[in-house]
């Protein structure tokens, strides 16, 4: 269909066309073809210049026909007026045809030059401000619990943070700068508005996950009554390993290790999951809700599936970021 358009338009309107088209498609695929190192890209941009080539000298020769008209049609005008005088009519002598409007080929030329060169600098200039690949990973957004009706102990807890606005605050653009991976995107972000386990649904426990190909980063608040002291007193009864006091943003905190756990589901039919093991070490910072350690605490935790763990510094970094928009918990 689109081949017949082109045949039906003017001769100095379709040669000019084609001549735009072809030399802007052919150098695009030619740069691209360079670019990437792309034999058949190269074969199909010569093909392009060489069709673009042909339309050039067949537009030259047209444009040389038209300023040097050929010797046999002069002569043939001349035998013509010479045997014209020889005709002896009656009546009024007619008079001469009205000679036919040249068209102006150059400005029919130039302007289809312009239209399309105008479409082929747009073809040249996208790639330049519309993403390269639109196959690139966007990085994982906070939608998960957004919608997730709160239990009743977020109403009756004073300034709870939710899990969404947890996520937010963990999920910001420079975390895999934080962790030391600066080149890798998020690949899921979630948030759930939970309450802590054995508590029968009395204390708050907001949570949200964003995980890399590296690390993966959970943190959560717990709104008990717990200090951190006291905190750092049931470690010591547990497995957790390295631990260190310390502050942080003013307020009281811990860092301690213990391990993940690792499990598999069985997806096929009448099987079961394989039994529970030891998976990975991970980190976490516990840090107070408020900078007297009335009760309640944030948790960073980082782990990895190699085990590879970053410096306890970067969990001081995540901190200062989420922590600085959790409300700080109010005198009760």
């Amino acid at each position: 269909m689109l081949g017949f358009l082109i045949r039906l338009l003017p001769f100095w309107v379709r040669e000019p066309l084609l001549i735009a088209v072809g030399s802007v498609l052919g150098v695009r695929i030619m740069y691209l073809a360079v670019h990437d190192h792309d034999r058949v890209a190269a074969v199909l941009g010569v093909v392009f210049l060489v069709f673009t080539a042909v339309r050039i000298h067949a537009v030259v020769r047209a444009l040389r026909a038209r300023r040097n008209p050929s010797p046999a049609a002069s002569a043939d005008g001349a035998a013509v007026d010479a045997v014209a005088p020889a005709q002896v009519a009656t009546g009024p002598r007619p008079a001469p045809d009205t000679p036919e409007k040249d068209h102006n080929a150059w400005g029919q030329a130039v302007a289809a030059v312009a239209v399309f060169g105008a479409l082929g600098a747009a073809l040249w200039v996208a790639p330049y401000v519309m993403p390269s690949d639109v196959s690139t990973p966007q990085p994982a957004s906070c939608s998960g619990g957004a919608h997730e009706e709160l239990p009743k102990v977020y109403k009756q807890t004073p300034q709870p943070v939710t899990g969404e606005e947890l996520c937010k605050a963990l999920n910001q653009p420079d975390l895999a700068t934080l962790l030391g991976t600066p080149g890798e995107t998020a690949t899921t972000a979630s948030a759930t508005n939970n309450t802590a386990p054995l508590t029968d649904g009395k204390v708050a426990q907001p949570e949200a996950e964003v995980a890399f190909d590296t690390y993966s980063v959970n943190v959560s608040a717990t709104y008990n009554e717990l200090s951190i002291d006291q905190y750092v007193k049931l470690m010591k009864f547990g497995d957790e390993q390295d631990i260190k006091t310390l502050a942080a943003l003013g307020r009281p905190a811990v860092l301690s290790s213990a391990h993940t756990m690792k499990f598999e589901i069985n997806l096929g039919s009448g099987g079961s999951g394989g039994p529970v093991e030891q998976g990975p070490l991970a980190r976490t910072l516990s840090v107070a809700l408020d900078r007297n350690d009335r009760g309640g605490y944030c948790e960073i935790t980082v782990w990895s599936k190699s085990g590879a763990l970053p410096d306890d510094s970067v969990l001081l970094d995540i901190a200062g970021q989420v922590i600085a928009r959790i409300p700080e918990r109010p005198v009760r």
